[in-house]
């Protein structure tokens, strides 16, 4: 069997190195194609490093745009790669404009496409990504879900004849870095004792000079320290709005290699965030999440009291500094073995279908 992922985006990364690994240790032919939507090396090489990841064996280097722009330009650059590798499955992986170029250039070739991450649903219209995953959910052959409320959510869309359970793949790698750190011990310290880790990036908190000041606000009102590490986006936009972003408990912080921000959020007194990827991290690493959202794909976290969702200044910082959830031995994401289910379902349905 030969798959071809298709990756763009510093979450996708992370995502594809438990897959590469396993397709690796199981002699599965696997072809890796970097769009190049994430370029920066803190968001793009230093995670094929950190996280052992074969080379790209294509890199479409598109760089930065608007979503049709960026789309367009996968699109266009795909078609020959497709082609001339000829995979048995186009795996794509989460929500990018990565994920919905290489989606469509695929269902047009023929070729048989598997969404790793189906299913989920914020039912916010206004997130790009939600375009994305809702599209790349009906165009796929294969939807491979994170949960069960994904599967049962695909399945109200009359999608579920194509959806499996196959757990969360973020299970396999935070296990993974976690317990190597455990191993090899920590490095440098960066989340001083007490302080609280904190990332913002999504166009609905940044976008807005005004919406981008009350996050700023939020994040100074907790008044423990928190470490914050600037994508560039919140950097550029923090700029041009004429706003600063480091205050008197707000230390700024380039972006964190996966590792690094693992460790720090386990030495933090909690996260906040509007990733969808670190909420459902600090999750697993049971350490409180606030999430600077109106709503969040992953409910379960929410349901289960690690997560609260928060908007305003008062909330945001009423939020963080709340009292710790009760303790939980819930697994919604699965317990770690969701690359060999990816392998052996694309192998199933091969053989199937």
């Amino acid at each position: 069997m030969k798959v071809l992922s298709v990756v763009g985006a510093r979450p996708q990364f992370v995502k594809l190195s438990a897959v590469a690994a396993d397709f690796r240790d199981n002699e599965i032919e696997h072809v890796i194609v970097h769009t190049g939507q994430h370029y920066d090396p803190m968001l793009s090489d230093v995670f094929f490093r950190d996280l052992a990841i074969p080379a790209p064996d294509e890199n479409l280097e598109v760089g930065s745009g608007s979503h049709g722009a960026q789309t367009g330009a996968i699109l266009a650059a795909l078609d020959d790669v497709l082609l001339r590798h000829s995979p048995d499955w186009v795996l794509v992986y989460g929500d990018t404009n990565s994920t919905l170029a290489a989606a469509i250039s695929a269902v047009k070739l023929h070729l048989p496409v598997a969404h790793l991450e189906a299913g989920l649903r914020s039912f916010n219209r206004r997130m790009p990504e939600e375009h994305n995953r809702v599209l790349v959910d009906h165009a796929a052959d294969l939807c491979l879900a994170p949960t069960p409320s994904a599967v049962a959510q695909l399945t109200t869309e009359g999608l579920g004849a194509r959806a499996v359970n196959v757990g969360d793949i973020m299970v396999d790698v935070l296990h993974r870095t976690r317990d190597a750190l455990a191993i090899n011990g920590r490095s440098e310290r960066i989340v001083p004792e007490g302080a609280f880790v904190a990332t913002i990036h999504r166009a609905d908190n940044t976008d807005d000079p005004a919406r981008l000041r009350d996050v700023i606000t939020g994040l100074a009102e907790i008044g423990s320290p928190v470490v914050l590490f600037a994508h560039p986006r919140l950097v550029a936009k923090a700029e041009a709005a004429g706003l600063t972003l480091a205050g008197t408990n707000i230390r700024v912080r380039p972006p964190a290699t996966y590792p690094e921000l693992v460790q720090a959020v386990l030495d933090s007194r909690g996260v906040i965030t509007d990733s969808g990827g670190l909420q459902k991290e600090a999750f697993l690493l049971r350490v409180p999440c606030t999430t600077i959202r109106s709503e969040t794909e992953w409910t379960d976290t929410v349901e289960l009291g690690w997560n609260v969702l928060a908007d305003s200044p008062d909330e945001i910082a009423r939020s963080a500094l709340r009292s710790s959830p009760p303790e939980t031995d819930a697994a919604p994401y699965g317990v770690g073995d969701t690359a060999s289910r990816v392998r052996t379902t694309l192998l199933e349905w091969r053989v199937e279908h």
